[in-house]
């Protein structure tokens, strides 16, 4: 969840002090991970889900405040958009209680959130992208009433100097200007984060990466933008070019975009929070009073304000996080490729794929980042992207190959043996990895649904290309609530 910040105008010497402070944060930063002063003990994972508001009609509603003050959950919180909510579930242990425990904990919050949001006339829809959304949808007036995203916007187009270009090539072809970064709130996401050692960081960050196409590939379902059929998962180059801070004459220069998947494996997590100073201006240049490295030096942990602060706008697919829980620091992995949706049951099943390969990778004799390129990784994501479960992905020893192939021939039984070694046994792990195996088998996964399901309602009823995006958010509403993992879906 993002930070709340006031409504300023930053002056030059705003910025020379943000710098300043910024450079003493990443010191503190340093000595902190040559003093092992994290919490490694007990690792956690944690969730974050993105959710659109729709009314009875499956149109996008604009009532996000409204809703939130039903809910009355300090676990909820506003988006960007006025028709975007975030719920951020309680960290656990991975084997904490078991799937069926954290299903239900999650399921729980989200049948109760729907139920207050009934109160005030609004639906939940988990999905990468709203289908119903249209342009018109997306503008100045939609944006969040927090002061955060009103500057965050304005701040975005100082940098830019010109108005967003937004194009995406798929079945359709998208062309689109945009005067504020509210086609970003269109991107509604799931966040899996896995606390990690620093001494381990690298490598789970790495292994991110490494499969970050592989996920897309499995869990598109983002397949629709402005009522135009695109990429499977059209959420990723949206979101890239969504809060894009450069013009077209800085891109060709090779200045690195905010929304970034890198451009190497690293050593260590300094490397990554490293290059945030290095490679990216301030865009909310806000000091904190607290001196880091006095409160080192006194025995306290540091808040490091101004380095999260950067790094919360600094959009990478696997981003760091430094964060303090019970008066202890500790680093995690924030996993941010993946589309919502579109049930409780496929988003668990896509953590156990994430959580058990990344580990299995992890512990490896020779990881697949010393045997594979940053540029095929890279490759990978985007492909997938444009593709979805039908993609063909590079992989290190087996060449070029269908995506649902490498799955079940090479990853899924590394995810079992990455989840074995993490305690969590086989009556577990079966029904959460059996999805996506089943995905794998059927070719079928929320972009796939959502393509069929709109063409067989638009050629059975010629309602219009709206009208059929209409009633298959409603029929996808319907499946959603019911819980069935998306390849068992019926198109009819």
């Amino acid at each position: 969840m993002g930070r709340d910040v006031p409504a300023l105008v930053f002056t030059r010497e705003d910025r020379r002090r943000y710098r300043i402070k910024m450079q003493e944060c990443l010191d503190a930063l340093a000595q902190m991970l040559r003093e092992s002063r994290f919490e490694s003990e007990r690792p956690q994972v944690g969730l974050e889900i993105e959710l659109n508001l729709v009314d009875d009609d499956a149109e996008p509603v604009m009532r996000n405040v409204d809703v939130l003050d039903a809910i009355a959950d300090p676990a909820w919180s506003t988006e960007l958009g006025r028709f975007n909510l975030e719920i951020n579930i309680p960290p656990r242990r991975l084997t904490a209680g078991g799937p069926d425990a954290w299903e239900s904990e999650i399921r729980d919050a989200l049948n109760h959130a729907e139920q207050r949001a009934g109160s005030v006339g609004a639906h939940m829809v988990v999905v990468g992208i709203l289908p119903t959304l249209r342009q018109e949808d997306v503008h100045g007036g939609t944006l969040s009433e927090n002061p955060r995203y009103r500057l965050l916007n304005d701040q975005v187009f100082a940098a830019r100097g010109e108005d967003l270009h937004i194009e995406v090539d798929g079945v359709d072809r998208l062309r689109t200007y945009a005067d504020t970064i509210t086609p970003e709130a269109a991107c509604t996401s799931t966040q899996f984060h896995l606390q990690v050692s620093p001494e381990e960081f690298a490598g789970y960050w790495n292994a991110a990466r490494a499969i970050a196409g592989i996920q897309v590939a499995l869990a598109a379902n983002s397949p629709f933008l402005f009522g135009k059929e695109l990429w499977h998962e059209t959420r990723i180059p949206l979101f890239e070019q969504a809060t894009d801070t450069r013009p077209q004459e800085i891109k060709v220069q090779g200045v690195r975009p905010r929304v970034w998947f890198g451009e190497r494996w690293i050593n260590s997590v300094f490397d990554l929070f490293e290059e945030n100073l290095r490679y990216f201006p301030a865009l909310l240049p806000l000091c904190d009073e607290q001196d880091p490295g006095e409160t080192l030096d006194r025995g306290d942990v540091p808040e490091l304000g101004e380095l999260t602060l950067h790094n919360g706008t600094i959009y990478r697919w696997n981003r760091p996080v430094y964060a303090i829980a019970h008066d202890k620091p500790h680093l995690r992995v924030e996993n941010r490729v993946l589309p919502a949706g579109p049930t409780v049951a496929d988003t668990l099943a896509n953590g156990a794929f994430y959580y058990g390969l990344t580990r299995a990778l992890v512990e490896e004799d020779r990881p697949v980042w010393s045997r594979m390129s940053f540029s095929a990784a890279e490759e990978n994501l985007h492909t997938a992207a444009r593709q979805g479960i039908e993609a063909r992905l590079y992989w290190p020893g087996m060449g070029e190959v269908p995506v649902t192939e490498l799955v079940l021939r090479r990853l899924l039984p590394l995810a079992h043996r990455g989840l074995e070694h993490s305690g969590m046994d086989d009556a577990w792990r079966e029904p959460l990895l059996g999805v996506i195996e089943q995905r794998c088998v059927t070719a079928r996964n929320g972009a796939v649904w959502q393509k069929e399901m709109f063409h067989h309602i638009d050629s059975a009823t010629h309602s219009g290309r709206h009208e059929a995006l209409r009633r298959m958010t409603r029929q996808y509403m319907d499946y959603m609530h019911l819980n069935a993992p998306v390849h068992t879906w019926p198109v009819d």
